[in-house]
């Protein structure tokens, strides 16, 4: 557990905040190297949230885990290693330039499907909406008159015989 909370407090801190911080600091000197460093670490970090999403459900359990991830997050971080260029440079870059077109029109076909979906599901919210608003005037209506004792409702609408 309280590997948990120091591995989770390294990376927020050095992993996005300190991060963070300086592509801030690349953006607004208009240092195209360090923007470029930047750029080359975000991609492989936000590689690393997707895999640590999946390996802190299945691997969690494994002995220093924490730790090394702690180790990897530094890694990737530190000017002396450039280990996010590294990992952009061997593995990402060549596996997204070979794979670039089958994942741009992924992505059309998605935000397309998206609109649809969404369109979809406004229709149906409404339709609902629609109907839970006729229903609760009518269970509105029929406990009115059941409150006015057999008498003939008011609005004349339904009567209780």
């Amino acid at each position: 557990m309280v590997s948990w909370i120091i591995s989770r407090s390294v990376v927020l801190l050095f992993g996005t905040l300190y991060p963070a911080y300086y592509s801030y600091k690349a953006v607004k000197t208009k240092n195209v190297k360090e923007y470029v460093r930047w750029m080359m670490y975000w991609i492989v970090f936000a590689l690393y949230t997707v895999v640590e999403t999946i390996t802190d459900q299945t691997v969690a359990w494994f002995p220093l885990y924490y730790e090394l991830k702690i180790a990897f997050v530094i890694w990737l971080l530190s000017p002396y290693t450039r280990g996010a260029s590294l990992i952009y440079r061997k593995c990402l870059h060549p596996l997204l330039s070979s794979r670039e077109r089958e994942i741009d029109e992924y992505i059309v076909q998605a935000k397309e499907r998206s609109y649809e979906t969404m369109v979809n599901f406004g229709k149906q919210g409404l339709s609902i909406a629609a109907t839970a608003a006729v229903s609760a005037a009518v269970k509105a209506i029929t406990m009115y008159c059941r409150v006015c004792a057999n008498e003939a409702c008011v609005a004349g609408y339904i009567s209780i015989a």
